[in-house]
């Protein structure tokens, strides 16, 4: 997801707030003030209106809407770019600093495609980074977010644990970043009980990624929850809720990708990226309701439903970051049905330890 190159022909595209939508209507021939009020153009937060011209559309305006309306969403006009036809756009706006930002910013990200294993990607809109915008910077935060959301959409039978530690090799690698992975049986000897146990049945072997970067500043440590698939175990998941269970590595591929914004912008920061890498399996060794377990920190855990499992492996991740005496420690994860009952599926519930 980048910006197209400069210096190329462009197709105006003008950015146009509720307020000003007359004023922009004004500035149009008589036949382009026409069809835009013919197309019920109001300027509303996304709305879309192509102009055509002798060979195709000569330009286009996209809404921006009111104040109240972006306050009730973020990237309220990335949706806008799904409706426009490919070519490369210039955007004509007042927009400056952040707002700005933000557009472009949804622009990126609206032109996200899972296209892995499409024969022939499909053709898309293109945009050049206005002067005066830090546009590396964009792209990089863009990368990052597309390098989550491919991980999370890749099938599990393309990306276990041994394929979430590949990806964290090649970040290490590519950032001169210090990698330890510790697999299988070697979890025990280095006292993760919890994550050998809960990642025990499942022939992919289960694994701790942990990766560290940076010498000064404050020292960060994100801790990802990292199941590639979740059948629940012995509690076995009913298959409607089973089928998306390859999203149960969100957590580790949300780390990953701020990760790799971190340190592609090179922030002054020690940054540690731990991911429990399981898949939640049913086999003979399966862990089993009743048992108890002794976790890293020394606490045990009686098992009422293998199906929680997820705690169970940040457990012991979270109790190593501990150790370390991070100044910051940030966990992510697809940790309950629960929070979608609390807040819904557009909200993600987090809790902190500290009020501030």
């Amino acid at each position: 997801m980048m910006f197209a190159a400069k210096g190329g022909d462009t197709l105006p595209l003008h950015l146009v707030a509720s307020a000003d939508c007359e004023a922009f209507l004004q500035t149009l021939s008589a036949t382009e003030r026409a069809w835009a009020e013919a197309c019920g153009f109001r300027a509303g937060l996304g709305e879309v209106v192509l102009f055509p011209g002798e060979s195709g559309v000569a330009k286009a305006a996209v809404g921006y809407g009111d104040e109240t309306a972006r306050a009730r969403t973020r990237f309220g006009t990335a949706a806008a770019r799904a409706h426009l036809p490919e070519g490369t756009y210039e955007l004509i706006s007042d927009l400056e600093g952040s707002a700005l930002e933000e557009v472009l910013l949804g622009w990126l990200l609206a032109g996200y495609r899972f296209d892995r294993y499409a024969q022939s990607p499909a053709p898309r809109a293109m945009l050049v980074a206005p002067d005066g915008i830090d546009a590396e910077r964009l792209e990089i935060i863009a990368a990052g977010e597309t390098l989550t959301r491919d991980l999370i959409n890749l099938p599990a039978n393309d990306m276990g644990p041994e394929e979430l530690a590949a990806t964290a090799s090649e970040l290490a690698e590519y950032f001169g970043a210090a990698l330890d992975v510790i697999v299988d049986d070697a979890l025990l000897d280095g006292n993760f009980p919890m994550i050998h146990t809960v990642g025990r049945a499942a022939p992919r072997r289960p694994r701790l990624i942990d990766m560290r970067w940076g010498e000064k500043g404050p020292k960060l440590t994100l801790v990802g929850k990292g199941v590639s698939f979740d059948t629940g175990g012995l509690n076995l998941k009913p298959g409607a809720s089973m089928a998306l269970m390859k999203k149960d590595m969100g957590g580790g591929a949300a780390v990953l990708g701020l990760a790799y914004m971190i340190m592609a912008l090179n922030l002054p920061l020690q940054l540690r990226v731990l991911i429990p890498a399981v898949e939640n399996a049913v086999a003979g060794n399966a862990f089993r309701p009743g048992d108890i377990l002794t976790s890293r920190k020394g606490l045990t855990v009686e098992i009422n439903n293998t199906d929680a499992e997820g705690r169970l492996v940040l457990a012991d991740a979270l109790a190593l970051a501990d150790e370390d005496a991070p100044d910051l420690i940030i966990s992510m994860a697809t940790l309950t049905g629960a929070a979608r009952v609390a807040v819904g599926a557009d909200l993600s519930p987090f809790y902190a330890t500290e009020p501030e």
